[in-house]
């Protein structure tokens, strides 16, 4: 017997219904993206893929890789809160303070590590990306040597931040094996009194 059978038609791609929580849904793929692939790597095709939908919504969304980029670098609240909370309390602790923040920020839940991933690995590649990063990384150098009246505070500040960066990108970036596999625990504890010195 026969019988004729319609070939199953291939799942599309189009327009999902709420164009809200579409545009949220391209929003995570590409904030995951270009925080594990860097801007270079990273295509509207791509992050259309991962989001599920076609690359032409991600267009009508946010009309070039670099507006995209650049909404998904908006750094989250409670990113800001640790950095700028590090700064408070005693001296004593600055230095395992600051290095918590940091390593917590950055190693911690996508929601917060993701964007600052995404704005470390663009910053090397997309000016505008560089241009973010310094300024996120000045804001929150001056906010938390404000209550400091040393005329090198901020200098300071900007070596242990630097210092910190550095270990960030050694890790996450370039994959050196040695800083990879060691613990957050570890980090803090080899780094907060470097980190200390540099600033108390």
């Amino acid at each position: 017997m026969n019988e004729s059978r319609t070939p199953a038609s291939p799942a599309r791609l189009g327009r999902r219904p709420g164009a809200g929580n579409t545009r949220s849904t391209v929003l995570e793929a590409a904030r995951a993206r270009f925080a594990r692939d860097g801007f270079t790597a990273t295509t509207i095709r791509l992050v259309a893929a991962d989001a599920g939908v076609d690359a032409s919504q991600v267009m009508q969304f946010f009309r070039s890789k670099d507006a995209l980029f650049a909404e998904v670098m908006s750094v989250p609240a409670s990113a800001l809160a640790r950095f700028d909370t590090a700064f408070e309390g005693p001296d004593e602790h600055l230095g395992e303070r600051v290095v918590r923040a940091y390593v917590e920020a950055w190693e911690g839940p996508a929601e917060e590590s993701d964007p600052l991933m995404a704005m470390l690995r663009g910053a090397i590649v997309n000016e505008s990306a560089a241009e973010e990063l310094r300024a996120f990384l000045q804001s929150r150098l001056l906010a938390g040597t404000l209550a400091d009246s040393r005329p090198d505070a901020a200098l300071r500040a900007g070596l242990a931040s630097s210092m910190l960066v550095g270990v960030v990108t050694s890790r996450r970036v370039i994959g050196v094996p040695l800083l990879a596999e060691a613990t957050k625990d570890e980090l803090i504890r080899i780094l907060a009194p470097a980190i200390q010195r540099i600033l108390v």
